[in-house]
C-alpha cells in the first residue's frame, strides 16, 4: 500500500493534463473532419497505406488547430466564465496545451508531405489558414477566409496523393470552400453575443445574429447545387433527391428558427451531413478530367 500510494498520486495530474488535453482539442470537429478525410480518400481510390496517412496528417492538423484556439482563448474564455473549457477552468495548462499545438503541427508537416510534395504543401496551406484564424483572423471580417481556405484544400490533399497526382475538379474545392464557410457560421452563431462583449468581431459578429440565422444555409445549399450539378454527367434520381432534401432542410431552418439559434444550427448539421454523403458518393469523379 505504501508503494503504490505515491506512484497513484503521480499519475493523477498525468490524468488529469490528458483528459484536459482531449477536451481542449475540439474533439468534435477534430473527429468529424479526420473521418470524412478519410472516407474522402478510401473513395476516390487512394490505397491503404496512402488512407492510413491522410488520416495521420489530418489529424495531427486538426489537434493542432484544436489546441492553438483554445490556448490563444483562454485567458477571453477565464474571463467569460466559460467552465467548459479546459484551460479556463484549470484542466489544463496553457502551456502544456501550447506544447501540444506545437507538437502536432510539427508531427503534421512531415505526414502531410509523405503524401507527396504538392499534396502535402496543399494539406500545410490549410492548416497554416486554421492557425492564421486562431491567431488573429478571427476578430476580422476576412474570418471566413481561413475556413474557405482549410476547407477547400482537403480534396487536393486527397486526389494529388493518387497516383499521377491529378488536380481536384473545381466543383469539389468550391464546394468544400462553401462547406468550411458555412461551419463557420453555424459553429459561431451560439456565441456571438458573448463574443461582441469580449471585442471579438468576426464577419458573423459584425453581421449580428439575426443575419447569420437567415444566411447561414445559403453556403451549404449552394454547395449541394453544386455536387449535384458540377459533375459530367446527368444528376440522376439520387442527385435530384439530395437537392431536394437539401432544400427542404433549408426551408425548415429558417421557418423554424427564427427565434432559436439551435434550430438553424440543426438545420445547417442536416444540410452539410447531405453535402458530405453527396461529395463521398463521387468518389474518384472529384478528380479534375
Amino acid at each position: 500500500m505504501t508503494t503504490s500510494g505515491p506512484s497513484r498520486l503521480g499519475t493523477r495530474p498525468l490524468l488529469r493534463a490528458v483528459r484536459g488535453l482531449s477536451l481542449a482539442c475540439h474533439p468534435g470537429p477534430t473527429v468529424a473532419v479526420t473521418v470524412l478525410v478519410t472516407a474522402l480518400a478510401v473513395a476516390s481510390g487512394r490505397d491503404a497505406a496512402g488512407c492510413v496517412l491522410v488520416a495521420a496528417a489530418v489529424l495531427t492538423g486538426q489537434l493542432s488547430i484544436g489546441w492553438c484556439n483554445d490556448a490563444v482563448d483562454a485567458a477571453r474564455d477565464a474571463a467569460a466564465h466559460r467552465t467548459g473549457k479546459p484551460v479556463a477552468s484549470g484542466a489544463v495548462s496553457v502551456r502544456t496545451v501550447w506544447v501540444a499545438a506545437i507538437a502536432a503541427l510539427v508531427l503534421c508537416v512531415p505526414l502531410s508531405l509523405a503524401s507527396g510534395p504538392a499534396a502535402g504543401v496543399v494539406h500545410l496551406v490549410g492548416v497554416a489558414a486554421a492557425w492564421a484564424y486562431d491567431l488573429g483572423l478571427k476578430a476580422t471580417a476576412l474570418s471566413w477566409l481561413p475556413y474557405a481556405v482549410g476547407f477547400g484544400s482537403l480534396p487536393g490533399f486527397v486526389t494529388l496523393g493518387l497516383p499521377g497526382h491529378p488536380w481536384p475538379a473545381w466543383w469539389a474545392v468550391t464546394a468544400a470552400a462553401l462547406l468550411g464557410c458555412g461551419a463557420h457560421l453555424a459553429n459561431v452563431l451560439p456565441d456571438i453575443p458573448a463574443d461582441l462583449v469580449a471585442g471579438v468581431r468576426g464577419w458573423p459578429q459584425r453581421l449580428g445574429v439575426a443575419r447569420v440565422r437567415v444566411l447561414i444555409p445559403v453556403p451549404l445549399l449552394a454547395a449541394t447545387v453544386l455536387l449535384v450539378l458540377g459533375p459530367p454527367g446527368p444528376p440522376g434520381v439520387g442527385g435530384w433527391a439530395a437537392l431536394a432534401v437539401a432544400g427542404a432542410f433549408t426551408a425548415g431552418g429558417l421557418a423554424l428558427g427564427r427565434g432559436s439559434s439551435r434550430v438553424p444550427f440543426a438545420a445547417a448539421i442536416a444540410v452539410a451531413a447531405v453535402d458530405v454523403v453527396l461529395l463521398l458518393a463521387r468518389g474518384t469523379a472529384i478528380t479534375a478530367l
